[in-house]
Formats: C-alpha cells, structure tokens, sequence
C-alpha cells in the first residue's frame, strides 16, 4: 500500500540534528529491527509519539523534540489489518513479543523476525499497532526499513524556519 500523510517522532534533543537518521536504532535494536539495520520509527499522532518516549513509565519525561514529518512511501504494510498480516503469516503475538528480553539472552526477537522476512518481501515498512502499556486504543506507529528522498520512497521534516539543529 501507499502511505501519504504526516507522522511524529519525539527526539533526544541531542540527537535533533539528524532527525531522517535510523542509526540509533542500528546501534540499538528495536522491536522491528535488529541491531545493525537501520530502522526509522515514527508515530502516527503527537500523542503516540511522546508515550513511545516513556514506554508507559511512571517516572518523569526527560527532555524532547517533537518532529512532524511529510511521509510519502510505498511499499507499505499494515500490520494492525488482520487480514494483511494474516497473508503474510504475521502473528500478533510475535509482533507483541518481549524484544528486548530476546535481545538481552543475544537471541534475535519473533518481532524482529517478522520485520527481517518483511524486508526481504520488498516491504518499506509497516504500520502497527503501539504497544505501549496504557496507550489509547487504534494508537499506531509507522516502522521504516528503506527509505529517501524521492516520490513514493520520501521522508521530509517539517522545519520551515529552520529550527533545527544542524549537526
């Protein structure tokens, strides 16, 4: 599928200077990417986007940068369609997995498994569901694994005044 429209993504501040990075999450591994690929995860409201942050925590938010983003991409997912990950053999449990456990014992996640088998069928990325304990229901979030800066492959911050750091 096509995905047009506008996504979020609360930032360290630190690392604002390059906010279409997916390097962290490279060095770090994330639910639907292993260390060493390159994932950008962003948000499909402002609201989700600062829960992401704090995981449901109960301690304090540190600091954020909250970037709105143009998203124009194709080869598109939509993980919280039950026929759609139905057709590619997607388990809602594997997506819910305790990734970082997995992580920890140096075992690749079920959910990260998904994301690798979704790459290799072509996918960009996916939309899924926010798993954040305590998120309002329908929260969803769009996962990228390739992405640019061209049509149908794009990724653009909203920053007309140029508020941004630059590196």
């Amino acid at each position: 599928m096509i995905f047009k429209g506008r996504a979020w993504r609360a930032h360290d501040p630190r690392w604002s200077f390059d906010p279409v990075s997916g390097k962290g999450a490279a060095i770090h591994g994330g639910r639907f990417n292993e260390k060493g690929q390159e994932a950008l995860y962003l948000s499909l409201s402002p609201v989700t986007a600062l829960a992401e942050c704090t995981q449901g925590f109960a301690n304090r938010m540190l600091p954020l940068t909250l970037v709105e983003y143009d998203i124009d991409m194709a080869d598109i997912i939509d993980l919280t369609d039950a026929a759609m990950r139905e057709a590619e053999g997607v388990l809602e449990e594997d997506m819910v997995s305790s990734w970082m456990r997995y992580q920890r014992e140096g075992r690749i996640a079920p959910s990260q498994k998904v994301a690798r088998s979704l790459v290799q069928k072509g996918y960009a990325g996916a939309i899924v569901p926010s798993f954040v304990p305590g998120i309002e229901k329908g929260a969803c979030n769009l996962v990228l694994w390739r992405w640019g800066d061209r049509p149908l492959n794009s990724v653009k911050v909203f920053d007309p005044d140029g508020r941004l750091p630059k590196g």
